[in-house]
This record gives structure tokens, sequence and C-alpha cells, in this order.
């Protein structure tokens, strides 16, 4: 008999009565009714979210910015979650909202306190603190919310971080805007600014110019006023001797009027000595001369220099109260020079006077000689006019003596003016070396000032907003999938498909026997026993395969995008599994059919059906590589979401060994049971 006869003949002892029948049919739906009504119920939860409540309670005061904007950001907030009905959102009070999730009105609440705005605008006034959003959850309710809550906070998160980004970055660009703008007006002061510098820089250098000038013109004025005062000390010294001789000569003439009558032996004397004091007296006539020469020269240069100097002083620069200032001095030079050179041309004329004066005498001398007669009369006219000689070079004395002191102050004012003269050049050529330098860095300032302007960008109005909202929300994301689900129950669906054939064909072993017992009692080889065992609850699990997948892809609507293939697949899944249970029961009897259970609990936590299998402990991952639903759940998500079909190859290559395997094990096991033993006729534990 072959195995298909033999698998035949199961499948009639399983449909021989009524009630037979209806248990099969039971069995053939399990898997139906289990992976399509779990599908059903978790087909897509997320679209019903908006009907699950919740609070959400804003006390926010709200809070004044420094430009005068009103920022009330908590109840933005409450109104966006309220208007963008992710949840059945109810906009109440804080107390409210707790005692709504403590009693389970609300799956959870969102709470903003009363500084929400104001800790949000503390970052303008460089005290940062953060906005603390409040997530009130009660896992009585279901854990999942708080899950969901979690998930709500971060989007509120982001999505007040975007307002008050936008806002910072706007203030932020405002900002540049001044900055470019006071930069533009610093420009122009430092392009005014170097300008100016430079028009100082020529000026200086002109001033410095006549600065040399002054100095040196001060240092001729300074040789002329020694010299001045040499040679009126000089004519001082002069003056005092004649004076000393006036002085005699008077005294010798009262002595001479006063004794005229007994003199007249001595008229030739007398001839002779006036002819001496004549020669003096033009000695010292010529000496005043000289010196009056001198000084009428010396006014004449004080004219010409006074000139020169002026007109060099206002060449450099100097401003009108300073000329004043010069001029003034100078008048006081002036004066002194004026008042000396009177003095010294009227002592000039008086020598000169007493030169005739003494030729007199000595013509009167030589007539008295010549006539003694009128010796008493130019006697005594020569008394008066000793006299007046005496008082004339007294008059002398006292005025060279004025022009000394004067000349002194004169040579002292002018030293004095001529180390001025060169400490006003060195100071206008250090003025000038630092207005070059001043120009210099004035030139950098306006460049460097100029680039910085350059950089600081200027953005209009449009701009700033367009960037201030880019700043704030900086990133889009464009979701793209190489293979989309579609679905939550469409995600879940490769798992609780593969589950529900695994409990499919568990089920099945619970009415076929792994072997026909005619067949262990004749001669059939064990091979085609064991395939005979197989083919008879392979046949039910394909109808299973079939019904599951009509109701998943046609009631369910959950997307297939290679419907064909994953009939075929999911076919031979059942195939494997069922070939995996029919080995454990052939083998193990009860025990097998105990572990097929255990085996169905491991895969469940081990083949990464939810989870990615790499969130599972370490003993579970080792695991989750070697058991056929693993690659049941790969082969089912690739030909369901569209991925790249060639790892399915290597699916159906792991399920493959396992069928070959387990129809191996299957075969050993149809061996070993032709050998009746007491433990079969009478077994310790039955199923």
């Amino acid at each position: 008999m072959n195995p298909i006869r033999l698998a035949l003949a199961e499948l009639r002892r399983l449909t021989s009565s009524r009630l037979a029948r209806l248990g099969v049919v039971a069995l053939a739906l399990i898997p139906t009714l289990y992976g399509g009504l779990y599908l059903y119920a978790n087909h897509d939860p997320y679209a019903a979210l908006p009907q699950v409540p919740a609070a959400v309670a804003s006390d926010d005061t709200g809070t004044t910015l420094s430009t005068g904007e009103k920022l009330d950001v908590g109840d933005e907030v409450a109104d966006h979650l309220v208007g963008s009905k992710s949840f059945d959102w109810h906009k109440v009070s804080r107390a409210e909202a707790l005692q709504g999730v403590h009693d389970g009105r609300y799956s959870f609440a969102v709470l903003l306190p009363s500084t929400f705005s104001a800790d949000l605008a503390a970052t303008a006034d460089f005290t940062p603190r953060r906005a603390n959003v409040v997530l009130e959850t009660n896992d009585a309710n279901n854990y999942m919310t708080t899950i969901m809550g979690n998930t709500v906070i971060k989007q509120v998160s982001s999505s007040v971080a975007s307002q008050v980004s936008e806002k910072a970055a706007d203030r932020l660009l405002i900002g540049f805007n001044q900055i470019h703008d006071n930069l533009g007006k610093a420009v122009d002061g430092s392009e005014k600014l170097r300008a100016g510098l430079v028009k100082a820089d020529d000026g200086a250098a002109q001033a410095a110019t006549g600065a040399r000038s002054l100095a040196s013109g001060l240092h001729d004025l300074a040789s002329g006023a020694t010299a001045l005062h040499t040679g009126a000390a000089k004519a001082l010294s002069g003056a005092e001797r004649l004076h000393s001789g006036a002085t005699s000569l008077a005294s010798g003439l009262g002595t001479l009027e006063s004794r005229t009558r007994s003199l007249p032996a001595q008229s030739d004397r007398l001839a002779d000595g006036a002819a001496q004091v004549a020669a003096g007296n033009q000695k010292v006539a010529a000496v005043g001369q000289q010196v009056a020469g001198i000084s009428t020269t010396l006014q004449g240069d004080l004219t010409t220099q006074r000139a020169r100097l002026l007109d060099e002083l206002q060449g450099a620069g100097l401003d009108e109260a300073q000329l004043a200032l010069v001029e003034s001095r100078l008048d006081t030079i002036d004066g002194l020079v004026d008042t000396a050179d009177g003095r010294i041309q009227s002592a000039s004329g008086d020598l000169d006077r007493l030169s005739a004066g003494a030729d007199q005498v000595a013509a009167g001398a030589r007539q008295l000689a010549d006539a003694t007669p009128a010796l008493t009369d130019g006697i005594s006219k020569a008394a008066t006019g000793s006299r007046a000689l005496r008082d004339g070079t007294a008059t002398l004395e006292s005025g060279l003596g004025t022009l000394v002191a004067g000349s002194a102050q004169l040579q002292t004012g002018a030293a004095r003016a001529a180390s001025g003269g060169d400490s006003l050049a060195a100071g206008v050529a250090d003025l000038r070396t630092g207005l070059g330098r001043l120009a210099a860095g004035a030139t950098d300032l306006h460049t460097q000032l100029a680039k910085g302007r350059d950089a600081v960008p200027d953005p209009t109005d449009a701009q700033r907003r367009a960037v201030a909202a880019t700043v704030g929300d900086p990133v889009d994301v464009s979701s793209a999938s190489m293979a989309a689900a579609g679905t939550y129950g469409a995600g879940l669906a490769p798992l609780f498909l593969s589950l529900a054939l695994w409990i499919g064909a568990y089920t099945l072993f619970l009415l076929v026997r792994p072997f026909s017992t005619r067949a262990l009692a004749t001669s059939q080889r064990s091979l085609r026993t064991a395939l005979g065992g197989w083919l008879a609850p392979v046949a039910v699990g394909i109808v299973q395969t079939v019904a599951l997948y009509l109701v998943v892809s046609m009631a369910l609507d959950i997307r297939v995008a290679h419907p064909v293939l994953a009939l075929l697949f999911l076919g031979f899944v059942s195939m494997t599994f069922v070939a995996i249970l029919h080995a454990l029961a052939a083998r193990l009897g009860a025990v097998g059919k105990f572990l097929g259970l255990v085996f169905m609990v491991v895969q469940l936590v081990s083949a990464g059906g939810t989870f990615p299998w790499q969130t599972l402990p370490g003993p579970l991952q080792a695991i989750h590589h070697v058991v056929p639903m693993t690659y049941a759940i790969d082969g089912l998500r690739r030909l369901m979401y569209g991925a790249d079909l060639g790892p399915v190859l290597g699916d159906l290559g792991v399920l493959a060994a396992y069928l070959v395997g387990a129809l191996a094990v299957s075969t050993i096991a149809a061996r070993r049971s032709r050998v009746w033993t007491p433990s079969r006729i009478r077994p310790e534990l039955s199923l």
C-alpha cells in the first residue's frame, strides 16, 4: 500500500461519521479563528486612538517678552492638542484632569504649570530654565497608554522647541540687522576720522616745518640778544669812565674858575689839558656813535625777524590766540629795545655835544692862553659846560645801566624762547609721527569695520522669517520604505499566521494517528508508513492554510504583495510544521505532543515576530537562529510586503531541512513502532 492510499484511509477514518466530520472541520478552522480573530482585533489600533480619552490642563499665566510681545505657550499647546484629534482630548482644569486619570475617565493627562511660558522666555534674559510638562498616567487604566502619553510629550516638546527656536532665531536675526546698521554708521564715522587725521597729518607736517624755522629764528634772536648785552656792558663801562672824567673836569674847571686870576701863567698848560680833554671826548663820542649804530641795526633786525616769525607761525597753523600771545611778547621786547635805543641815541648825542664842548674848551683855553683878559669868561663857560657834561654822562651811565639790564632780560628771554622753539619743533615732530600712526590705525579700523559690516548678514523681513522658521524646525523628515506593511495588523500578520499554522498542526494530532495500525501490522516499508501518516494531516493543513489566507487577505483586507507565492509558502510552512509535530508524536507519543506545545512557546518568544530579535536576551537570540518559525516569519514578511525575495530561498532551505529531518525521525519511529512492547500496549501517559 503506497503512502497516498494510507493517507486516504486515515482521512476516511476521520470522516467516517457526522461528528467526526464536524471535528475535522473544526480542526481546519482553528488556525483561521486564531489568526483571523487576533489580526481582526489588532488590524489598525492606531486609527482608533482618537477614541482614547485624554486630558490636557494648562495653568500657564503667560509672560511678556522684552519686546512687549505677549507669550502664552500653555494655551497654544493645549489648543493644538485638542485640535490635532490625535486622542479624544479634553481641555479641563488640573484637578479635574488628575481626578479623571485616577478614576479611569481619562487614560492619561498632560499638565502645563503656571510658569510654562515664563520658563521658556527665561533664555532671552540669559537665565535659562527648562519648562516642565507633567505626564500623569495610571497603569491601572492600561499600560500602553503610558507609552502613548510619552510619545505625546515628545511631540509637545518638539513643537514647543520649534516655536521657541523660531522666536529666538527671529530675535537673533533682528539683532544682526541692528548690528549691520550700527557697523555701517561706524564705517562712515571711521572714514570721516581717517580723512580728518590725514588732513591733521598734513597740517602737522607744515607745523613741523614752521616750528623748525621758528626755532632757527629764535636761536638767531638769542645770539643777537647776547651780542647786544655784551655791547651794552662795554658801553656802560665807557660811560662810567666818561662820567668819572666829566666829574673830574667839572671839579677842575671849578677850581680853575676860582683861580682864574692866579693862573695866567698856567694858561699854556690849561690849553694843553683842554686839548687832551677834547681828544678824549672825541674818542668817547666815537664809541657812543658805534653803540648807537649797533642799537639801530639791532632794532631793524628785530623788526625784520618779528615779521618773518609771525608769518612762519601763521603758516605753521597757529591760531589767532597763539599769534596774539607771541606778538604780545615780541611787543614787550620791541618796547625794551626801543627804550634802550632811545637812551643810547640820546647818550650818543650828549657825547657828540660833549666832544664839541671839549673842542671849544680847548679853543677857549688856547684863546685864554692867547688872550688872558677873556680867560675868566671862557673858564666860567667851560665850568658850566663841564657841569653839563658831568650831568649828561651821569644820564648816559644810568641809561646804559638800564640797557644792560634790559639786554640781560632779552638774552634770558631769547634763550628760553629758543629752547621753547626747540621743544615746539620736537613736539610738533612727535605730533606728526603720532598723527601718522593714528591715520594708519584709522585706515585699518575703517577697513576692518567695512569687512565686519559686510560679514554681518542683513536679511530682509521675508528672509528673516524664512530663516527663523527653518532654524525653529530645521529637519524635514521624509519617510521612504523599501517594503511597507501598511497597518499594525499587517505588521503582526507573519507572526500570527505562522503561529496559527503551528497551532492548527498541533491540534490535528489530537485526532490523527501518527501511523496507520494496518500499515504497522503489515510488511510496509517504514518510509511509506511515515509518509502515509504525514500526508493525512498535511491535507487538512492545506485546507487550514487556504482558509486562513482567504480570511486574512480578503476579509481583513491585508495587502499581500505576492499572493500566489505567499499562499504556496504558507502551504510549505504548514507541511513543515505538520512534519515536525508528526515526528514528535510518532517518536515520543504523548510526551512528543507536550513538547510540541513547549516548542511553540519557545518559538513564540524567540522568533522575533514583534520586536527585533536583537532586543532578545542572549540565550533567546541563539535559539532565534535555529527555530523554524523564524524563517517562516521572515519569508512571509518578504512575500507580503514586497521586499527582496532572495532570502526567501534561504528560508525555504531551512524549512526544507526541518521537513526532511522530521520525516527521517518519523521513518525511524515507524520502524521502532513495528515492535510492540508493554509500554505501547498500556502507555503511562496518553493524550
